[in-house]
């Protein structure tokens, strides 16, 4: 009966796998575009809740929390882009951004949770 829970549970944790690889990379794409950034997070959202218990829950989370403080952090710039400060928050941001997603993908692909 435990081989039995274990490879059902083995072959739900590479659903989610798939699921939180597919969220980075559409959260990777938004870098440059905003739309794939906003179906990443849906998707992220959307599955986080079956993935709990999994390793690759923390990837769903991680990739909710990059989306919205991606977004803070955006709003916050344009509204200081009038004193050119805004600029900057954009620009640390964008690479606060691409160092969680290159993370997350490093330990998706190694099977490690991600550190929330």
């Amino acid at each position: 009966m435990s081989a039995l829970i274990t490879t059902t549970s083995n072959i739900g944790s590479n659903e989610y796998k798939t699921h939180a690889l597919v969220s980075y990379i559409l959260l990777a794409i938004g870098m440059f575009t905003a739309i794939p950034l906003l179906f990443g997070a849906i998707w992220a959202m959307i599955q986080k809740k079956g993935a709990y218990g999994s390793i690759y829950h923390s990837h769903l989370v991680n990739a909710t929390r990059v989306f919205w403080w991606s977004l803070f952090w955006t709003i916050v710039g344009a509204i200081l882009a009038i004193f050119f400060i805004g600029y900057a928050i954009w620009a640390i941001t964008w690479l606060w951004v691409l160092y969680r997603l290159v993370d997350g993908l490093a330990k998706i692909l190694s099977d490690q949770p991600y550190p929330i």
